[in-house]
């Protein structure tokens, strides 16, 4: 449904000429050999490049304080040299490919019959060029000893502007959650525990970066629900997010376990009573 939602997202996009790229990150074990040959490569390249930009910088820098130092305005012809140029060119061709960026990060042992790969090609979401969404399928659980995304599951949580956890059931979900709590806005589904409860404690939980959509409608609907949220986040200029944030972050004290606590015990002795009946009030 997600992947689903992706599609509608890219045509969207492109229906509106928009210049939003969206990166959907797909964080979910399955059996692999390891990193493939292009993720490293590519990672390899970016490593470099950024050594050099960073050196570059750093060069462009003095060069501009020398200027200033002799009273005058730096010269803009010559701030970078022309062996400087031929480098960053060096560094441009090398970054150019012929085949299309890979979708996953690992090579999976059975990459024929793996249910999301296979839905990703039968929606042709295969990080063209011209496709607004690109898709990165990292088949294992984040840790910061890895070398493609050497983040822990916290840290990539907060780099990433919107999650996206439509369950058809969840007796809690605890990925909106973890979203909330780092002020992240997420969507999810009405038939998860955090969503129900949301909606209790908040009066318009969209406006605190909580979107919840109804999985009790037909598929269709559900998903072009899930695209219209993606969609409308994706018009919010830089402003508009941080704000969004800063209220989702607000809330996560109906989070914490002061609050909790009590929904927790409710729940024990409910199932308690449910199970035991009236022995369980001896």
């Amino acid at each position: 449904m997600f992947l689903d939602a992706l599609g509608v997202l890219n045509t969207r996009l492109k229906k509106v000429n928009s210049t939003i790229r969206v990166v959907a990150f797909i964080v979910m074990p399955a059996e692999n050999y390891g990193y493939n040959s292009e993720s490293l490569k590519g990672q390899s390249l970016v490593g470099h490049l950024r050594e050099t930009t960073n050196a570059l910088a750093n060069s462009i820098q003095q060069r501009i304080y020398n200027s200033l130092v002799l009273g005058e305005l730096p010269n803009y012809d010559t701030l970078i040299s022309a062996d400087e140029m031929v480098t960053l060119k060096r560094h441009l061709l090398s970054m150019k490919r012929d085949t299309l960026p890979p979708i996953t990060t690992h090579s999976l042992k059975n990459d024929s019959a793996d249910t999301i790969l296979n839905h990703i090609r039968s929606l042709a979401l295969f990080n063209k060029t011209e496709d607004r969404v690109k898709i990165v399928f990292h088949p294992e659980f984040l840790s910061s000893y890895q070398s493609i995304i050497p983040l822990e599951y916290d840290q990539f949580v907060r780099g990433c502007h919107l999650g996206c956890f439509c369950s058809y059931y969840e007796p809690w979900g605890y990925t909106p959650a973890e979203c909330t709590l780092r002020g992240v806005p997420s969507i999810s589904s009405n038939l998860a525990g955090f969503s129900n409860y949301m909606e209790r404690v908040l009066t318009h939980p969209e406006h605190h970066g909580i979107f919840i959509v109804d999985r009790n409608c037909p598929r269709e609907d559900t998903v072009s629900t899930i695209a219209d949220h993606m969609f409308n986040f994706c018009q919010m200029g830089r402003r508009e997010r941080i704000e969004m944030r800063n209220r989702t972050e607000r809330v996560s004290d109906h989070l914490s376990w002061e609050s909790l606590s009590s929904q927790y015990k409710m729940a024990r002795n409910l199932a308690l009573n449910k199970f035991y009946g009236s022995k369980a009030k001896k």
